[in-house]
């Protein structure tokens, strides 16, 4: 904590106690919907993996229900409700959205800062759609969620932090009281139930809340310009990788690649930072300056979506840039009775 900025931490904290206290009362307005609503965020600042948890959800609910995804559009250069196509770019629409339609080209993706508009929009120009996945919306209290999923790091619990700016928190830590679930994220992929115990405990959740485990699944590198294609079946431990990365917490991915190859430098960047032609200039300086030829460049499926503006990619096709995908997998029983409970409220709230 830093001490000299905990006053300000008060100041905000006490304002968005305020607000949610306004909503609480219903002094503040809330929209709930007739049909399902999932909302997926978190208390802390970035990090915590609601993308592929949310990708978890459509892969759950999309063969047997008509599926549509709403965020608000960090850092795209539109404005209002915007529903994707496939035309769309990451400047459209941002670069979560943008993954989730490239992965999932049959549902629906759209963005607006006003999720309540937002849904009434999705609802006109898709009737059918009868579940709409909030992505990073847990503080976005204009709409009431059927559930709400707050997803928390298992390396930084939003117990025991502070607001910004002297923390790292949205809001006070009693925001969680309004999760119906708690996925605790980014655990490793052996958990004895001594470790989940002690989790559980340090959360301390209340009676309505279910608590899961989840941990992410590394895939195989997947080429993503030109000159990777060429170099896919020639990889070996011995090859040199530069790591692109501009996500909020790249430790992990780091680790698995250093014990993965022989020499592994990190060139990092903001989370969500749109790529400049000076940053891909640095980048080509950096790859080219790794020793010998047995050299690739490692990045996020997030990252790629950033890349993929064709100023951008145009620069880089001659360069081997591969990225890994990742998926979510649950621990133990935890992914039985996790879809137990989303497939119960979706199925008893739908109406198509």
């Amino acid at each position: 904590m830093n001490i000299l900025l905990f006053p300000f931490s008060l100041i905000y904290g006490f304002i968005l106690y305020i607000r949610n206290t306004f909503y609480d009362w219903k002094i503040i307005k809330s929209t709930a919907f007739n049909f399902p609503v999932i909302a997926v965020g978190n208390l802390t600042l970035g990090g915590v993996g609601k993308t592929p948890h949310v990708e978890y959800l459509i892969r759950l609910l999309k063969e047997d229900f008509n599926v549509a995804t709403l965020s608000r559009g960090y850092k795209r250069s539109t404005k209002g409700f915007h529903l994707s196509t496939k035309n769309s770019t990451v400047t459209d629409i941002g670069d979560e959205p943008l993954q989730y339609k490239l992965k999932f080209t049959t549902v629906p993706v759209a963005v607006d800062e006003k999720r309540v508009n937002g849904i009434k929009k999705i609802k006109e120009i898709h009737p059918e759609t009868n579940v709409v996945l909030l992505d990073d919306a847990y503080q976005h209290r204009a709409v009431t969620p059927g559930i709400n999923i707050l997803v928390t790091d298992c390396s930084k619990l939003y117990i025991n932090d502070n607001v910004v700016p002297s923390g790292r928190l949205r809001e006070w830590s009693s925001g969680s009281d309004r999760a119906d679930i708690i996925i605790v994220s980014k655990t490793s992929n052996v958990l004895s139930p001594i470790d989940k115990r002690s989790v559980k405990e340090k959360l301390n959740p209340k009676p309505h809340q279910e608590v899961y485990f989840s941990y992410i699944s590394y895939g195989a590198i997947t080429p993503f310009t030109n000159a990777a294609h060429h170099f896919l079946n020639k990889i070996e431990k011995s090859y040199s990788v530069l790591l692109l990365t501009g996500i909020a917490k790249a430790a992990p991915l780091f680790y698995k690649l250093n014990n993965e190859y022989s020499l592994v430098k990190h060139i990092k960047f903001s989370d969500h930072h749109n790529f400049t032609n000076a940053d891909i200039s640095d980048i080509k300086e950096q790859y080219n300056s790794l020793y010998g030829n047995n050299k690739i460049i490692i990045t996020t499926e997030k990252d790629i979506m950033r890349l993929s503006l064709p100023k951008i990619l145009n620069q880089l096709q001659d360069i081997p840039i591969f990225y890994i995908p990742i998926e979510i997998c649950f621990h133990g029983n935890d992914k039985e009775e996790f879809n137990k409970q989303i497939l119960k409220y979706v199925t008893a709230n739908s109406r198509n």
